[in-house]
């Protein structure tokens, strides 16, 4: 199911900036010529779940002009302790209470929302349109699936992704590696949910921040590590 949420939102009566006010705001951050290929990007994200929705939150914030969010998923209360939802929201369907959160801090972003899940016929269709793919899967054979399919036959596409953030290990552990000129993995590599007492948030939080990072940098030209 698709769903397109329109960046002219309806904002003039909840008293925040204006879009130009916000735009002037970025500009004076990240420089006009920086922000202006952030604002011109567009990201997707695969899954949003713990690292895809902090993702879509640093993204936002930093001014991406849009966002293709795809899960299959609706809110749990097992959720709440690592992803970007709120209580409220549970039973909600992911896409929409995700974009519901970021339209709090990001008003005039562009959205597109796809509640649907992420398969080998269907992904070059839902992906066609971005710059840059995150991978946030918390399964290793989407992971694989959606890496290789990316790299085989999108060839004009850069895709981040993550493996290893599980525990209570270092958070000196989670680096970011160029693997190939259009690849990126985030995480520490080993790391496995069945190893332990599985996710914690502040590493995840991490591993995110890493991804949506290298997404900044490969936007600004800066393709190393």
């Amino acid at each position: 199911m698709l769903w397109k949420w329109s960046a002219l939102w309806e904002v003039a009566d909840l008293g925040i900036p204006t879009k130009e006010e916000m735009e002037q705001a970025l500009y004076e951050r990240h420089g006009r010529k920086l922000q202006d290929k952030f604002s011109s990007a567009t990201v997707a994200l695969c899954g949003l779940g713990g690292l895809g929705s902090h993702m879509a939150f640093a993204l936002a914030r930093a001014g991406i002009g849009r966002l293709i969010l795809i899960d299959f998923d609706t809110v749990d209360i097992t959720n709440l302790h690592r992803q970007q939802y709120k209580a409220s929201q549970i039973g909600m369907e992911k896409t929409k209470a995700l974009a519901e959160n970021i339209r709090e801090i990001a008003p005039y972003i562009s959205l597109v929302l796809h509640q649907e899940k992420i398969t080998e016929d269907n992904f070059r269709t839902l992906l066609q349109e971005a710059d840059i793919i995150c991978e946030a899967f918390d399964n290793a054979e989407a992971k694989g699936m959606l890496v290789n399919g990316v790299l085989e036959t999108m060839q004009d596409k850069y895709i981040v992704a993550a493996s290893g953030m599980a525990g209570m290990g270092s958070a000196n552990t989670i680096v970011t590696k160029k693997i190939t000129k259009r690849f990126y993995l985030s995480g520490d590599g080993k790391s496995d949910v069945a190893d332990g007492m599985g996710l914690v948030a502040p590493r995840v939080m991490l591993c995110a921040a890493h991804q949506a990072h290298t997404v900044l940098r490969i936007l600004a030209g800066e393709t190393d590590v």
